[in-house]
């Protein structure tokens, strides 16, 4: 509890608002770096995946290959690129793009894999080129999975760009590091609730916009059927149901 009330006690002080190093400063930063990783990843993962998704051949290697780099710690490709000469945000961001390719791949080639092909057969048959039939019908009928990946490739990049406090960048991490660096356990906590509060907040932004790009017809398709139905008994028919229902009740005999 000593701690948790440190951690409020930090928060609410206004002098680590402000300043090069207070939250706003730092907040600021921490979205530059994952703007960038993320935009980075797009530039690679979104176009290969819309390629493979559309030619539906070789989208299961390449998602394959896209999802070994899962296996790659985000803080060892840090330690990499450290002893490259790579410091700060600048490793940070080419780490975080690594680990933010593969939901931007496997969602992207999934959504345009789970097409109907029924559709793209009939949009064919109207003579509609290949290229019109993926801007046209596959991208928008793909776009739920697609933001869907990059929802979760900026959740994810937000988590974790942080760790840029331990190569000499700049982000809420620093927060974090600075009070371990001086044993405030608070400050760390503080730090803590500052990043999951931003993903949250991300997460919910993210989801609306996602909302928006969705087209219409597949908004409306997703909602629960509404309205009170009628239930009837099993076995009655439905020619007697309906008969009922308009003549009035049956006669007693």
């Amino acid at each position: 509890m000593e701690i948790l009330s440190d951690a409020f006690a930090w928060l609410n002080d206004p002098l680590n608002w402000t300043g090069r190093n207070g939250v706003i400063a730092l907040t600021a930063a921490h979205l530059q770096v994952t703007l960038l990783a993320v935009l980075l990843a797009a530039v690679v993962a979104l176009p290969a995946g819309v390629w493979l998704g559309h030619a539906r051949r070789g989208g299961t290697l390449g998602v394959v290959v896209a999802n070994t780099t899962r296996a790659l710690p985000t803080l060892a490709l840090l330690t990499l690129f450290a002893s490259a000469g790579l410091f700060g945000n600048t490793a940070t961001v080419l780490a975080c793009a690594i680990f933010a390719i593969p939901p931007l791949l496997t969602n992207t080639v999934t959504g345009l894999g789970d097409v109907d092909r029924d559709i793209v057969d009939a949009a064919r048959g109207l003579g509609m080129s290949g290229r019109r039939r993926l801007v046209e019908i596959e991208l928008p009928l793909a776009v739920p999975l697609i933001a869907a990946g990059v929802r979760t490739a900026v959740v994810q990049v937000l988590a974790t760009v942080p760790l840029a406090a331990l190569v000499g960048g700049t982000s809420l991490g620093t927060i974090v590091v600075t009070g371990f660096g001086t044993q405030r356990y608070g400050q760390v906590l503080a730090g803590g609730i500052l990043v999951a509060g931003l993903c949250l907040v991300a997460e919910g932004l993210l989801a609306i916009v996602q909302r928006l790009l969705t087209p219409r017809g597949l908004r409306e398709s997703s909602r629960p059927a509404r309205g009170w139905r009628r239930q009837r008994s099993p076995g009655v028919p439905v020619a007697a149901t309906a008969s009922s229902s308009s003549n009035g009740p049956a006669p007693t005999r």
